[in-house]
């Protein structure tokens, strides 16, 4: 997808460039087993791929709700992270062990390739995924909830508006955030993120190979 938005090259503290993916713009996308509907909010394909798919898939972050019990796909050789981001009361359950994400901003991870079906408590609930091939690239995903500065290591972040309108610092520059928006920011150097209003969702991502 194409990123939208103002993009800055900042050299106050470290280089980096930062771009604001306004929701209107982001791309939709079937399950891989055709039981519901991403919003592909980013995302990143090996370069010289012919075609975009799961099999040239590095790294996505993407939202979907999940409005009824069902099979997770098979995803052989894929790393996820999840987190419920409206509603409550999901649990994903294996044959082997149960993903308590009952709580709202709590973060699971899993192999794509486990036998997952999902259980609603109380309801139909809203999601984040960050997804990786394994090997390739290593992932974070978190919730930014309390006002508070953490350090960021070179890479992509990507801080997601998922309650509301938020503002952060990044270095020595603030950036306001609409609902349900993003803004990407890639980092040739550390920097640090500090949450100074509202909520938000900060996936990493450092490509490894």
């Amino acid at each position: 997808m194409e990123p939208v938005g103002k993009s800055v090259h900042s050299a106050h503290d470290v280089e980096m460039k930062t771009t604001l993916l306004q929701p209107e713009h982001y791309t939709r996308s079937p399950w891989k087993n055709g039981g519901g509907i991403f919003t592909d909010i980013a995302d990143v394909h090996r370069a010289g791929s012919a075609v975009k798919d799961w099999d040239s898939l590095l790294w996505r972050f993407a939202s979907t709700p999940i409005v009824a019990p069902g099979p997770f796909s098979y995803m052989p050789g894929i790393d996820r992270l999840q987190m419920v981001v409206g509603g409550r009361g999901l649990v994903l359950k294996s044959p082997t062990e149960e993903f308590d994400e009952r709580e709202p901003f709590t973060t699971v991870r899993f192999p794509g390739e486990m036998e997952i079906v999902t259980a609603l408590e109380g309801g139909p609930v809203e999601v984040v995924n960050l997804m990786a091939r394994r090997g390739a690239a290593e992932i974070a995903l978190e919730a930014l909830r309390e006002p508070g500065e953490r350090q960021l290591a070179v890479g992509t972040h990507l801080v997601y508006a998922a309650r509301g309108d938020c503002r952060i610092r990044l270095g020595s520059e603030e950036f306001a955030i609409p609902s349900e928006g993003t803004l990407k920011a890639e980092l040739t150097e550390p920097s640090k993120l500090a949450l100074v209003a509202g909520m938000a969702v900060l996936a990493s991502i450092r490509i490894v190979g």
